[in-house]
């Protein structure tokens, strides 16, 4: 079931991406780290109605935030698409006991038909330069990597930007 997070899912949600960090680390991949993603940034997620949960069986695996907000990191970006009326994915975790299980695509499937029953023009999204699986992830569904842009303090490598028109 995917559904709205909740104030008191925040602890589960820290708890799946900081393992995700910890195994991401582990293999070369400084996407994440202690720094982010971070308590400040779900909670403005719960509070703007743009975080969702994935549970099985009332355990909760995973998460994403489904956000209308352009982080300025973006506007440099060259889009396929005007700057209006776009979705952006942010903070896409499933718990690595629980990754290979296509968990990570219904996530995304609830994120596109969102967007497609809201009449968004496009969905946009970030991954990290070295996370090779991600960018396989993001491209086999159609999306289409644009530009880079850096986030100093995750990585001093960059991040590849992706865009899919709706």
């Amino acid at each position: 079931m995917i559904r709205l997070a909740k104030e008191k899912d925040i602890q589960a949600i820290l708890e799946i991406t900081k393992a995700c960090a910890i195994s991401m680390i582990s293999q070369g991949i400084y996407q994440w780290n202690e720094q982010y993603p971070n308590l400040p940034a779900f909670q403005k997620d719960i509070e703007r109605n743009e975080l969702y949960v994935l549970e099985k069986d009332a355990i909760i695996c995973g998460c994403v935030v489904v956000s209308t907000l352009m982080d300025s990191e973006y506007k440099p970006v060259q889009w396929l698409t005007k700057n209006e009326n776009n979705m952006y994915i942010h903070r896409l975790a499933i718990h690595p006991n629980m990754q290979g299980k296509g968990y990570a695509q219904q996530l995304m499937d609830f994120a596109e038909q969102f967007a497609i029953e809201n009449n968004y023009t496009s969905i946009r999204l970030d991954t990290f330069s070295k996370n090779k699986r991600n960018q396989k992830f993001y491209e086999l569904r159609g999306y289409k990597r644009l530009g880079d842009i850096y986030f100093p303090n995750q990585s001093e490598f960059p991040f590849y930007c992706y865009e899919l028109v709706l």
